[in-house]
């Protein structure tokens, strides 16, 4: 069984500037992620684009969708900004068929000792392995579809919505 994690970016992959004192994007740090949590899984990661989920546009969840559908995998995780992750996982959800997506971010970087992207990119890897086809947004150890969460600006959690 294999499993795609896509890498978009967002905030786990973001790095502090201590001069500039602002968060930035760099290089992705799944791998060392994956090699340090133990995961023992047969992951293949590939990243896709590398931007702010608020810098997303149409296209560029289109190009999600499309890579979605080109790979064999039918398991797929994709890290991605929390901003906009439950726009991006609505339009996979009208895309892509036939595959357990699930998408998930974090709110703090990777590299700053309080972040959930550990716990967040190991739970989304488990529920990529027992849910059912469709789309998801997993954070905090929770997964919700697409159309039945939102992001609490005021809080940073994902909750769900009265849809569900």
């Amino acid at each position: 069984m294999n499993i795609r994690l896509f890498i978009t970016g967002g905030t786990l992959n973001k790095e502090y500037d201590p001069v500039k004192q602002n968060l930035y994007i760099k290089e992705t740090h799944l791998p060392e992620m994956l090699q340090k949590s133990r995961c023992r899984l047969d992951v293949k990661v590939e990243k896709l684009i590398f931007m702010d989920s608020l810098d997303m546009t149409m296209d560029e969840r289109l190009y999600i969708a499309e890579n979605c559908k080109r790979v064999k995998e039918d398991q797929i995780v994709i890290t991605h900004g929390t901003d906009t992750i439950v726009e991006t996982a609505t339009v996979l959800e009208a895309h892509v068929k036939e595959k357990t997506i699930v998408l998930t971010g974090a709110m703090i970087p990777y590299t700053i000792d309080s972040s959930c992207s550990l716990f967040n990119v190991g739970s989304a890897l488990a529920f990529v392995q027992t849910l059912p086809k469709g789309v998801y947004v997993s954070m905090d150890g929770r997964y919700f579809k697409p159309d039945e969460v939102k992001k609490d600006k005021q809080t940073g959690e994902f909750e769900e919505t009265s849809n569900s």
